[in-house]
């Protein structure tokens, strides 16, 4: 993997992942930026949300569950003195005929596998992550 930073103006930029794909991202007027995309830690929480959706379809595929809308509605913690995220918190909704027991399954084995969440793992970052089926 690569990814590639070139400033535009200010503190807004551009970031590439060295394919065919990139992404502005700046900071919020408070801080001196235009506001012109996401801040580099809102795309790591971004990136969370978007492995641990991705990779609960990916299991539930190979699990051979039925999902017909799954949503991760992450929050992400960061005090104003804090360098960083201190706690995340999240919550899969998920749409399937399939029993709570085998989505919770499904939600374990993607939490042991998400490439993004180990990362938060490693740093210590509090990360806890629940699962709703919705009718």
């Amino acid at each position: 993997m690569k990814s590639v930073y070139r400033l535009a103006k200010n503190f807004h930029a551009v970031v590439d992942n060295g394919r065919t794909h990139s992404i502005a991202i700046d900071l919020p007027p408070n801080n001196g930026g235009e506001d012109l995309g996401a801040t580099a830690l809102e795309l790591c929480v971004m990136g969370l949300s978007g492995c641990i959706g991705t990779i609960f379809a990916k299991i539930a595929k190979k699990m051979r569950l039925t999902i017909t809308h799954l949503e991760v509605d992450l929050e992400a913690f960061k005090g104003p003195s804090d360098p960083t995220i201190t706690k995340i918190t999240a919550k899969v909704f998920v749409t399937s005929p399939d029993g709570l027991e085998k989505l919770n399954k499904c939600l374990e084995l993607t939490l042991a596998s998400c490439p993004v969440g180990v990362i938060f793992t490693n740093a210590n970052i509090p990360t806890e992550v629940t699962l709703e089926k919705v009718a």
